[in-house]
């Protein structure tokens, strides 16, 4: 049996495809309730309809692990696993888990947890492969650290993009079947196996087809069929394991002015019906949580942190078709979206596009497909009906319009406000001996931020983190693990809110006592590279692949460097982490160059296992400049700050900046008096620290 033929049969498309009975009814019996503390926004001040979301809680909060908590043994989640593996129903030598859920977002509600379920590992990115008798996770260098703090005794961490470390997918074509591997033969197993007509040994490896993408299904599939092993679709085995998992959220939606948004949904909808039509194709199934939010003027808060909500959408030429889960709907959504946009069950997606690939396949018609959605998707419309590409959503949502761009500029200024304002905070508190710590932090930023008008939460979680916490790059703290912050350990705080008029990103790292001459010398490197980034200048056509060599050639210098990228997109309240640009060393940024109306992070960092960490971000816009000559008819590209919240001078060691490097940091400065002086009250502590901080050097 084909990939595509077991998916068609696990989904049930030839009768009805209902996704519900097999997946998607994700409420338990005794699943536990979800926290849902009250956020404070303010919709009148920016002209926002808000209906019955006014007096609805958000759930941007939920109990998660500690990024520095001890492992918990999940003896019993893998050993129940590797039963289920072996259930004749399913017979699968390796099961496969993601991070992602079936929409492919980096941030998932709490009953998509399933990677963190199984294997005890909180950060937002990683890949766990269970085996019969290995269990293997995969992340990148942002979270080698806690990884490897939270993994138990059952599992080995793979610190992917180091030296002689495969791939996950190598993982499992070269080391888990392949005879005489370092980690056991498997072949012995033949209850998980099955005979090729030649006789070979064909191991079985199971995916749940809503959580992968049809590309990176299909390229696994070619690998694993050059060692006699194959694909399997089966329904998610995690979830049937999983006591009390959590329901599936379904939030009542928001719904946005043209005020804050710039363009009607309307507009929005007729300007990817023009790209339908320059691409000759029927139509375009949308997939990703914050490109159906963004399509629509709506906002939700299905998902921690993320103003998103559970959806799909199928825009054709002649119709629009948008899949949400009916508690979610209201009579002022359904005004909002008008008479043109059916509203369908959220279920239903699958059966409708079966429905339309019979005709597609009549008409010798296309649809076009995202590269990132899943492979369900891919098999409910039919491959030979697809164009796979990157979605155009996703590219005209990352372009700001002027309405965006202007509430982003707004919406940092008052959150630099609340970030003066806790700085000051904390500053007082050590000062007079107060023992605060990172917890106790991160709550009394998150107060500060709620005072601002059209706060509506967090961005992400707060990473307030002291000492040799802040080499965690990723880290997390709760009670009671929290460490104690310490006034004579660098402090470094990365943090961000949603307002309803954007979404802002912010680190800082600050010293309250003396900091070591090693610690400024990084410090000052790394603000070094911040501000090459923000001073660059740049032809069109240059991506964010290309300047991430601006970020760390001062760290370079003295043989130092930083495991992450240096910036990615940010949305306008909408996701914090966007794409499709970026500025890093992953090869796929060099495929997006980087146009005005594009927001990016910079945010370059250094850190030491077991000492401290270090990193400077700010938001940025990317802008025209005028240049005195424009080679090969070129325009030229920089950029625009607009966070403004002072660096601390006493981390910076004077002699190794140029000239030009402090005329920056003391123009910066006087911007951040300027800009945020009229958010704070006048002799307030913030206020008072704003004035102390940000001096010239």
């Amino acid at each position: 049996m084909s990939l595509r033929q077991g998916v068609i049969r696990l989904l049930r498309i030839q009768d009805t495809l209902s996704l519900c009975r097999v997946f998607c009814r994700t409420a338990v019996a005794h699943s536990s309730p979800l926290r849902s503390p009250t956020w404070s926004s303010h919709p009148s001040a920016l002209g926002l309809r808000m209906g019955s979301w006014a007096n609805t809680p958000a759930t941007f909060a939920r109990p998660m692990s500690s990024a520095t908590a001890a492992s918990f043994n999940t003896t019993d989640r893998v050993q129940k696993l590797r039963s289920l593996m072996q259930d004749p129903a399913y017979n699968v030598t390796a099961f496969v888990i993601p991070s992602e859920d079936a929409h492919q977002s980096e941030y998932v509600a709490d009953c998509d947890e399933r990677r963190a379920f199984i294997s005890g590992f909180s950060g937002s990115a990683g890949l766990a492969v269970v085996s019969l008798h290995t269990a293997a996770l995969f992340t990148d260098g942002r979270y080698f650290l806690q990884a490897s703090q939270q993994l138990d005794s059952n599992w080995t961490l793979m610190k992917s993009g180091l030296p002689d470390v495969p791939t996950w997918q190598e993982y499992l074509v070269k080391v888990l079947f392949e005879t005489g591997g370092k980690h056991g033969q498997l072949y012995q197993h033949l209850g998980t196996c099955q005979l090729t007509r030649r006789g070979r040994i064909m191991t079985l490896i199971g995916i749940d087809p809503l959580v992968f993408t049809a590309t990176d299904a299909k390229k696994l599939e070619t690998e694993l069929a050059r060692v006699g092993s194959s694909l399997v679709p089966v329904p998610n085995l995690i979830d049937q394991i999983w006591d009390k998992r959590p329901p599936r959220p379904a939030h009542p939606l928001m719904t946005l002015s043209i005020t804050t948004t710039g363009r009607s949904h309307t507009e929005k909808i007729k300007q990817l019906r023009r790209e339908l039509e320059k691409r000759d194709v029927l139509g375009c199934v949308v997939s990703g949580l914050d490109e159906v939010a963004w399509l629509f003027n709506l906002r939700g808060s299905d998902v921690h942190c993320n103003p998103v909500f559970f959806a799909y959408a199928i825009v054709t030429r002649d119709k629009v078709l948008l899949y949400l889960q009916d508690k979610a709907v209201s009579d002022e959504v359904r005004q909002h979206l008008g008479h043109e946009i059916m509203i369908r069950p959220y279920d239903s997606v699958f059966e409708d596009l079966k429905a339309m690939s019979s005709m597609l396949t009549s008409r010798k018609q296309k649809m076009l497909l995202g590269t990132r959605s899943n492979l369900a998707l891919a098999v409910a419309v039919g491959q030979e009906n697809t164009i796979e590409t990157r979605s155009p959503v996703t590219d005209a949502k990352a372009v700001k319009n002027e309405a965006e761009l202007n509430g982003i500029r707004q919406c940092h200024l008052r959150d630099a406000a609340a970030v003066i304002n806790y700085f000051a905070w904390l500053e007082d508190k050590l000062s007079k001996g107060a023992q605060v710590d990172e917890a106790d932090g991160a709550d009394q930023l998150q107060r500060f931020r709620a005072e601002q008008v059209g706060f509506f939460g967090p961005s992400f979680d707060t990473i307030s983190s002291t000492g040799p916490n802040g080499a965690i790059i990723h880290y997390k703290p709760e009670k009671p693990t929290a460490a104690r912050i310490n006034p004579d350990q660098v402090y470094l705080c990365d943090s961000g809110g949603q307002y309803l008029d954007g979404t802002t990103d912010i680190t800082r790292t600050l010293h309250f006592n003396t900091p070591k001459e090693h610690e400024k010398r990084c410090f000052t490197r790394v603000l070094q590279g911040h501000i090459a980034i923000d001073s660059s200048i740049f032809p069109e056509g240059t991506s964010g692949y290309i300047l991430d060599a601006f970020s760390r050639r001062a760290l370079w210098s003295d043989g130092l460097d930083f495991r992450h990228g240096t910036g990615h997109g940010v949305g306008a309240f909408l996701n914090v982490h966007e794409g499709p640009h970026g500025c890093g060393t992953r090869i796929g940024f060099n495929e997006v160059p980087l146009v005005p109306g594009m927001t990016l992070t910079n945010e370059p960092g250094y850190y030491e296992d077991g000492q401290f960490g270090i990193r400077i971000e700010n938001v940025l816009l990317v802008r025209n400049v005028q240049t005195k000559h424009r080679f090969g008819g070129k325009a030229y590209y920089g950029f625009e700050h607009v966070t403004f919240v002072p660096i601390q001078t006493k981390m910076i060691e004077r002699s190794l900046l140029s000239g030009q490097e402090a005329e920056w940091l003391n123009r910066y400065h006087e911007e951040c008096l300027e800009k945020v002086t009229p958010f704070l009250k006048p002799g307030s502590p913030g206020h008072e620290w704003l004035k102390r901080e940000a001096v010239s050097v």
